[in-house]
């Protein structure tokens, strides 16, 4: 069964990469795992003050999953799986894809500043060519109702 791998984080763009996973997975049997990474330079501190603030991160990236899973249940009868990392996003990505032979699509959302499309979108982008799966990248203005359109 297909996998369509989104990137949980605190982006508008995310909203849109996780409506566009959760859309395809309902209509094509496949499953949603939804990555969540946590930076490494957050814990640059004491050993105990650095775990209370692992813990609070997990937390708090655990209840933002929920969210999104209580959606993608209810609305859609997909079940998502949360997987959280701590490095460089990027490289975790690549690194899951790559230990997970089930995910299909890399799924990405394109954020709308001048500044560009988004760090990710612009690192996985270089990389795709080398990638063993396809990116989709969904613009982050698409409305919920053309999502579902394309879909």
């Amino acid at each position: 069964m297909r996998k369509f791998l989104v990137v949980l984080d605190d982006t508008r763009e995310c909203l849109n990469a996780m409506r566009f996973a959760a859309f395809r997975a309902a209509h094509t049997g496949g499953r949603v795992t939804i990555l969540s990474v946590i930076p490494p330079e957050e814990f640059k501190y004491w050993t105990g003050v650095a775990d209370i603030m692992r813990a609070e991160a997990r937390e708090r990236i655990e209840a933002h999953f929920e969210v999104f899973a209580k959606w993608m249940r209810t609305r859609h009868s997909v079940e998502p799986t949360l997987v959280i990392r701590e490095g460089d996003e990027v490289a975790e990505i690549l690194a899951l894809i790559k230990e997970d032979p089930e995910i299909g699509v890399l799924v990405l959302g394109a954020g709308i500043e001048k500044s560009g499309p988004g760090r990710l979108v612009t690192a996985l982008s270089r990389a795709s060519g080398t990638l063993p799966i396809p990116i989709t990248i969904v613009p982050g203005e698409m409305s919920k109702e053309r999502l579902e359109e394309v879909t």
